[in-house]
């Protein structure tokens, strides 16, 4: 499975952005074979799930920090997952990257998440 994250950019604080990450390379299987999360790695931090979603989209998860402001959804029929961020804050600078694990339930544990894409960069001036 590859997977291609887009949609990063500049941003002043209470700004927006939309990320998109589109999945291919499936082997046999479907997009909705698999839940999507959305990480981001901020400078000097370790990586962290800021919220994932299940195959179907109507099970999520999102991280206390972007809670009321970020809204995970996929379309499946694209093939896409979307991260839609509101009210940003500087803190929320990061490289952002989607990623898929084996399983269409999503999940909190890094560790299961297998495939990754590439990560693309939000940038949040105050």
């Amino acid at each position: 499975v590859q997977l291609q994250a887009s949609g990063g950019g500049l941003v002043q604080a209470g700004g927006s952005l939309r990320l998109s990450c589109t999945a291919s390379g499936f082997s046999g299987r479907t997009f909705t074979s698999y839940a999507v999360g959305w990480f981001r790695r901020a400078p000097g931090k370790a990586r962290d799930l800021v919220a994932t979603v299940n195959w179907s989209g109507d099970s999520t998860y999102y991280a206390d920090s972007v809670k009321g402001r970020f809204t995970i959804s996929r379309d499946n029929a694209k093939n896409t997952v979307y991260l839609q961020m509101i009210s940003l804050k500087p803190e929320d600078t990061a490289v952002y990257y989607c990623a898929a694990p084996r399983s269409g339930g999503y999940s909190l544990d890094t560790g299961s998440y297998k495939y990754w894409g590439q990560g693309t960069l939000v940038t949040v001036s105050s």
